[in-house]
């Protein structure tokens, strides 16, 4: 692990960025103590499947129509939101 104070971790910042991207983790320090951490980010192991839900999700016809009155009055809105 590569340790750098804010300072160094400013000026080399693209350095740093191609050492992440490498693999390895910086940990950047201020005033002698831990203040961040850079890490890779780790790639999905498992590939989606486009569709694979088809059978099991639904979206409801009347999703997109508005809410009764009796419901509507649980939410707030202000004169902005109001449709014109």
């Amino acid at each position: 692990m590569i340790k750098v104070n804010t300072h160094e971790a400013k000026l080399n910042f693209s350095q740093l960025m191609t050492q992440v991207a490498n693999g390895q983790e910086v940990l950047i320090t201020r005033s002698g103590h831990d203040f961040a951490k850079l890490v890779p980010i780790k790639k999905a192991s498992i590939k989606r499947v486009p569709g694979q839900d088809a059978d099991i999700a639904w979206i409801a016809d009347d999703f997109n129509t508005e809410l009764p009155d009796e419901l509507q009055k649980y939410f707030v809105t202000t004169e902005e939101s109001k449709p014109e």
